[in-house]
């Protein structure tokens, strides 16, 4: 079979969820992935293999606007980055679809508002098992439901924190947490898939308790819908279209590799991109031809451009009293979120953002780090006992999207640009959350944390790679229209995070998943209605 009614370029959360709905559907679907699905092995869960080592991060090689050459953060997998994502999924705050004021500029409006996501990302919860509690986080925006599942209980130290934070007059809550997780008085079942190991956040996951979007969307398609077909090892190398320009004829792959590897062109009536927001916007300007001589969809010139990726760090404090969490990624902190007009305790005038717990520190993790100023302030201590005593700590705050951030080929290259943006900001969450340390009985030191992000990524990672075809009303100014489809081609659409026009300071993944849920709705109305 060479013809689908849906190809979908992607295996990741926008891919996979736009595949799993449409399967539904009875849609002949077919899904291409460049990678193969992760090996479950050992060296899953091996601290040293996964961060120090880089073990399932691409080795491919990038030049920054400095001309420095660095690996990407990109994982090629069945799943796509999911495999080693936090599995935090959050929705926007509704501020953060209208156009928000920071010290470096505007961070813009969207074309529609929350309302329109607001059942998407009610569905978006439920396939994705999303534990949490409304109500607790005071950003949170309005819900008709409550999180299908409850919230993942906080081990004692964590919970201890929790109510050091409310005696300090702020409001922690627990986090929103995609997981297949089954527990009772605080403990995994004997049946659960996850078992509230250390090795959750930022590993893949040997038991498949994470709620991935391997784990979510294509495994189950796979095994219910015989219409569904998944290619891996097979390389979307461009798009054609026809001669107008309106309308994409064909996906030209490159199954395999080396000697092995084969080219054949592969055709749909739809096609769907969903790559991740970098390696998206590389496939349009791959697929440059001479009615789209700049990279399809860009007449507007706006294709790679925009790229965010949030102001991002972990940190960690070392407790005063052991901290002897296994599972720590439970807590939020979203009281810094907004600036004060709108409620937010920053003491500044702009908006600060995020904090939340990230997964648990081990030694390998920290003799592989360094963190010298950790062991000049404890230098008869080992790497073990710090371990024992950190807690993990992971600031998220806004950064704008700037036409000058971009992605883009330069002499075959690929070439990433970024300037950063909102930078005092971050500092400033990271000196609220420095103060909040001395209160709570930990040390009062912060100690950056750099391998999570991927070995050797000296440009802040891409874990929340967002932007690089932005939707809009305006084809001068977008590439995508509302309903995510290409301004200019009429069966081009795209779900990964490509689409945003701004970024929050929340993960993304949660919208991209009800977003592309949104976007499928539409497709499936156009294709019944063929």
């Amino acid at each position: 079979m060479t013809h689908w009614d849906v190809i979908v370029i992607g295996s990741g959360p926008g891919g996979g969820s736009v595949a799993r709905k449409l399967a539904e559907s009875g849609r002949q679907v077919l899904i291409l992935e460049r990678g193969d699905y992760l090996p479950r092995e050992r060296e899953n869960w091996d601290a040293n293999a996964v961060f120090n080592k880089g073990r399932y991060q691409t080795d491919e090689l990038w030049t920054d606007s400095k001309g420095n050459e660095f690996h990407p953060g990109l994982h090629y997998f069945v799943g796509g980055n999911s495999k080693v994502y936090g599995s935090i999924l959050f929705r926007l705050r509704e501020s953060d679809f209208g156009a928000v004021h920071h010290q470096d500029g505007v961070s813009p409006a969207w074309p529609v508002g929350y309302e329109t996501f607001e059942p998407y990302y009610q569905a978006a919860e439920e396939l994705f098992h999303v534990h949490g509690a409304r109500g607790e986080d005071p950003t949170e925006p309005p819900s008709l439901k409550p999180y299908p599942f409850q919230a993942v209980t906080h081990e004692p130290r964590i919970q201890e924190l929790a109510d050091d934070l409310a005696r300090e007059g702020h409001k922690p809550f627990h986090l929103p947490v995609g997981i297949l997780l089954d527990e009772v008085d605080g403990k995994a079942t004997p049946s659960s898939p996850c078992i509230k190991c250390d090795r959750f956040d930022g590993y893949p996951c040997l038991t498949n308790g994470k709620a991935d979007a391997q784990v979510i969307c294509v495994d189950p398609a796979l095994r219910e819908y015989p219409n569904l077909t998944l290619m891996t090892r097979t390389y979307a190398e461009r798009l054609t279209t026809d001669a107008t320009g309106r309308t994409v004829t064909g996906v030209e792959v490159v199954e395999g590799t080396g000697e092995a590897a084969r080219q054949r062109t592969l055709t749909a009536d739809i096609v769907v991109v969903a790559c991740g927001a970098l390696s998206s916007a590389l496939l349009m300007l791959r697929s440059a031809n001479e009615a789209h001589p700049n990279g399809l969809a860009n007449g507007s010139g706006q294709v790679g451009r925009n790229y965010m990726r949030h102001n991002n760090s972990i940190v960690l404090a070392i407790s005063r009293t052991p901290n002897p969490t296994k599972f720590q990624k439970t807590l939020g902190l979203n009281d810094f979120y907004h600036a004060p007009e709108r409620g937010g305790m920053g003491g500044w005038e702009y908006p600060l953002g995020h904090i939340q717990m990230v997964g648990k520190s081990d030694g390998a993790q920290i003799e592989g780090e360094a963190l010298p100023k950790a062991l000049q302030l404890f230098p008869e201590q080992p790497f073990d006992w710090l371990a024992h005593h950190s807690l993990d700590f992971w600031l998220t705050s806004e950064d704008l999207p700037k036409p000058e951030n971009r992605i883009h080929y330069k002499e075959g290259r690929v070439h990433l640009d970024l300037t950063d943006t909102n930078l005092e900001a971050h500092q400033r969450l990271r000196g609220k959350l420095q103060d909040l340390c001395n209160k709570l009985d930990v040390h009062p030191h912060l100690f950056d944390r750099q391998l999570y992000f991927g070995q050797n990524v000296p440009i802040g990672g891409t874990s929340h790679q967002a932007g690089t075809m932005r939707f809009g009303t305006d084809p001068a100014t977008s590439v995508l229209d509302r309903d995510c489809r290409a301004h200019e081609l009429d069966n081009l659409y795209v779900t990964d995070a490509s689409f945003f026009p701004s970024i929050g300071a929340v993960n993304p993944t949660l919208t991209i998943i009800a977003n592309a849920l949104r976007v499928t709705d539409g497709i499936e109305e156009r294709l019944a209605g063929r």
